[in-house]
C-alpha cells in the first residue's frame, strides 16, 4: 500500500468515527465518496443540546403574563391591561393562532380603533384599506411573527383571518371564533359594550390595552370603567399587568415609572 493510499484511509476511518465530513474524499481521483455513518446530529431534541424546534415556543417571561396565558386557557373573556410593552397583544395573537392551528376556533377576527394619534387619517394615500393599513400594523407584525407572511396572506384570502375596525363590528355575532380587541383605551364606553356583547358560541375574547395611554380626550376612555365592572363577574378575567411584566428594553420600563 502505498502511503498516499494510507492517508486516505486514516482520514476516512477517522471522519467516520468523529462524524466529520472530510471535503478531501471529494477530490478528483476519489472514486468512491463515503458519507459520515454516526453523524452525533438527530432530529430529536433530547439528543441534540441545541434547540431544533422549527415554531417559536410561547413562553411568559414574567409572572404577570403567565397570568394572563392561563386566563385566555380558562376563560372566554379576558381583559388585559398594563403599561406598554408588557406583551398583551403578542400574547393574545399567538394564543388566537394557537387555537386555529389546534381546531380549537374556526377563524380569528383582529378589531383595533382607528383613532389618529396628532394626525389625521385623511391625509394618508389611497382607499379606506390603505388608509386603516398603518393602524393595523401591529396586528400584522404579531401574526407575521408567529406565521409566514404568506401564511398569514392565504389565511386572510381563505377568510380565515380577519381584520377589521372597531367600526365594522356593530351587529355581528361571532361564533367558533377568537377576537381580540387590540388599543381598547382608544374606545369609549359604548364602544366597548358593542364589543363585549358580540361574543358568540364557543368563542374566545381578549381585549387589551393601557388606560394610561389613551389618544381621547380626557374622560372619554371606557376601559377603566368597563374593567372594574367586570372585575366582580365570574368566569370573566381582568388581569392587570405592571412595569415588571415590560420586556421590552429596560428603558422603557424607567420611563414608564416617571413619564
Amino acid at each position: 500500500m502505498t502511503k498516499r493510499a494510507a492517508i486516505k484511509r486514516q482520514t476516512r476511518e477517522t471522519s467516520r468515527e468523529h462524524g466529520v465530513l472530510d471535503t478531501r474524499q471529494f477530490m478528483e481521483d476519489s472514486k468512491v465518496r463515503r458519507l459520515p455513518t454516526h453523524a452525533g446530529w438527530s432530529p430529536y431534541p433530547s439528543n441534540d443540546d441545541r434547540d431544533q424546534a422549527y415554531l417559536k415556543t410561547l413562553k411568559p417571561k414574567s409572572d404577570g403574563q403567565a397570568e394572563l396565558m392561563a386566563a385566555i386557557d380558562h376563560h372566554n373573556l379576558v381583559l388585559a391591561l398594563g403599561p406598554a410593552g408588557t406583551g398583551k397583544t403578542y400574547l393574545a395573537v399567538a394564543k388566537a393562532v394557537e387555537a386555529l392551528e389546534a381546531g380549537k376556533i374556526g377563524r380569528i377576527v383582529l378589531s383595533r380603533p382607528a383613532v389618529e394619534a396628532g394626525e389625521s387619517i385623511g391625509f394618508l394615500p389611497g382607499d379606506m384599506e390603505d388608509k386603516l393599513a398603518p393602524y393595523l400594523r401591529p396586528l400584522y407584525d404579531a401574526l407575521s411573527d408567529r406565521l409566514s407572511m404568506k401564511r398569514v396572506k392565504a389565511l386572510m384570502a381563505e377568510g380565515l383571518i380577519e381584520i377589521a375596525p372597531i367600526g365594522y363590528m356593530r351587529g355581528r355575532t361571532l361564533n367558533n371564533a377568537f377576537i381580540v380587541v387590540d388599543e381598547a383605551q382608544n374606545c369609549t364606553y359604548v364602544q366597548l359594550k358593542m364589543l363585549l356583547t358580540r361574543l358568540g358560541w364557543h368563542s374566545t375574547m381578549v381585549v387589551t390595552g393601557d388606560p394610561q395611554q389613551s389618544d381621547l380626550l380626557p374622560g372619554i376612555s371606557g376601559l377603566s370603567d368597563i374593567a372594574e365592572r367586570l372585575a366582580p363577574v365570574p368566569d370573566i378575567a381582568v388581569v392587570k399587568l405592571a412595569e415588571g411584566d415590560i420586556v421590552r428594553h429596560p428603558l422603557v420600563a424607567s420611563m414608564i415609572g416617571v413619564l
